[in-house]
């Protein structure tokens, strides 16, 4: 800067004061791009250094979402919870739920399983390979398994439930609806007034089955009915399987109805009435309380937000699946 400054005044003569101001100026100017330099150079590095942070802290939360429990050894009552629509991927699927299942029953300090359900139904595919697994740990541990129902049980949530040892209820909690549902929409006659054609081509007589811009052939529903009764008799049966004697069944029981909690007691749907705490104090004698419900993590939610989530919802919604709701 003193060599730029020294040039200039060799070149053009000019007054002292002159000089002087133009030295100033040029110096203030410097000083500014230096600061500013050193701005830019801070807010990367703390911006680096807040990117660090969370990744740290989404690794911690990985890891300790994995850690296995520490309360293996003291007498306790374990806890699954099973809440919001029972479906694939989600914190109420097999993938979910299978596990916690397992760490409960072979900790040693746990003396019952209690399934803390609020759940308005969902798959029957994810409550079969629920239902299945607790009757085979149930066989193999030796040890009860207890569903306590909160707001909701119904349908997906009831075919869990059903294979517990017991089933407790609020009064006013909602329990039943043993049906099978498939649902969907079709736009035909709105397409026709519309002005719209729709092109659909298939390799398959069938390939366009259940496609909401076609319309629906008698072949198709009975297609659709056969395969929506022979899962309602899958249901049935888990139900008959799990309840036994207890079930006091009437035309109305399979016909998709639900009741409240102190109804389900008298058509044998539950056993009592009764909460986590009751059943922990009173039923399985062990107060204490460890949660082994396998949740989701940070990490996880944040990839299925910005990532595979946007593409499977997009399928989700085109593709028409039996549900138990």
């Amino acid at each position: 800067m003193e060599s730029m400054l020294n040039a200039m005044e060799n070149e053009v003569p000019l007054d002292a004061k002159t000089i002087h101001w133009e030295r100033a100026a040029i110096e203030k100017l410097l000083l500014a791009e230096v600061r500013e330099r050193r701005a830019a150079r801070r807010w990367r590095m703390f911006k680096s250094l807040v990117w660090m942070l969370l990744f740290g802290a989404l690794v911690w939360a990985l890891a300790s979402d994995r850690l296995p429990s520490s309360a293996a050894s003291a007498p306790h009552t374990a806890l699954v919870s099973i809440r919001g629509e029972i479906a694939d991927k989600g914190e109420a699927s097999a993938e979910y739920v299978l596990p916690a299942l397992r760490s409960a029953l072979e900790d040693p300090g746990a003396q019952a399983l209690v399934l803390l359900i609020n759940s308005p139904g969902g798959s029957p595919v994810q409550a079969g390979l629920i239902n299945d697994e607790i009757r085979r740990l149930r066989a193999k541990h030796g040890k009860p398994i207890y569903a306590v129902v909160e707001e909701t049980c119904a349908s997906a949530a009831y075919y869990i439930a059903a294979a517990a040892d017991r089933i407790y209820v609020d009064k006013a909690s909602i329990v039943g609806s043993i049906g099978v549902l498939m649902d969907g929409f079709g736009f035909v006659d709105t397409l026709h007034k519309l002005g719209v054609e729709r092109r659909l081509l298939t390799a398959g007589a069938n390939k366009g089955f259940l496609d909401p811009f076609s319309p629906q052939s008698d072949e198709h529903k009975k297609h659709a009915q056969v395969m929506l009764d022979q899962i309602h008799q899958q249901f049935i049966s888990a139900v008959k399987q799990g309840r036994g004697e207890r079930l006091k069944a009437t035309p109305d029981t399979f016909s998709g109805l639900f009741w409240t909690g102190e109804q389900a007691i008298g058509l044998g749907l539950a056993d009592g009435l009764g909460s986590l705490d009751s059943v922990a104090r009173d039923v399985v004698k062990a107060e204490k309380l460890v949660d082994y419900t396998n949740k989701e993590n940070i990490v996880e939610r944040f990839a299925k937000r910005f990532g595979a989530a946007v593409g499977q919802g997009a399928v989700s919604a085109l593709r028409a699946a039996p549900a138990l709701r």
